[in-house]
């Protein structure tokens, strides 16, 4: 007998348990039609943030994780802005952990997390990027619920985003 043979059970049914859980909420299909995004994931996501049609934009969810920009000075020192942190950490974590899984799977979000690493202007650091991508699957997440849509690819970058990618390469 294997000492984690007990523990596997138990993550299997866990596993099962959000399964049902996300498909009980009606926006388990929709969310799981973006790539990269598994189902516990996105169950932990809808869990932090319970019913996304309370929200009326997708700012909002990303002010409940901590995402929102503040001014980090003291005194006559003025360094820059960072976000918040004022939210809560769990729904950071699976948003991050969201931002590292899509960046690999989902070539959309790859094209704007190498875009945002290399501009020419205002170049971000990796951690920064995965913030922005972060914050860009709370705004498809939403749409998506908000609109009862599937995923679509061409959709995820807009036009602009699209025209300053492509003048970038």
């Amino acid at each position: 007998m294997y000492p984690f043979d007990g523990q596997d059970k138990q993550l299997d049914q866990i596993e099962s348990a959000m399964e049902k859980a996300l498909v009980d909420t009606g926006f388990g299909e929709i969310v799981l039609s973006i790539p990269g995004i598994g189902i516990v994931t996105a169950a932990s996501f809808f869990g932090e943030i319970g019913d996304p049609m309370r929200f009326d934009y997708p700012r909002q969810i990303s002010r409940m994780a901590g995402y929102n920009l503040v001014e980090d000075s003291s005194g006559k020192n003025q360094s820059g802005t960072t976000i918040s942190k004022r939210g809560r950490k769990n729904l950071r974590s699976v948003l991050y952990q969201m931002a590292r899984t899509i960046i690999v799977v989902n070539d959309e979000m790859k094209e704007l997390y190498v875009y945002l690493k290399t501009r020419p202007n205002n170049p971000l650091k990796k951690q920064q990027a995965l913030v922005v991508i972060a914050k860009k699957v709370i705004t498809v997440i939403y749409t998506l619920v908000k609109k009862k849509v599937g995923y679509q690819a061409e959709l995820v970058l807009g036009e602009f985003r699209q025209n300053q990618i492509k003048q970038a390469a």
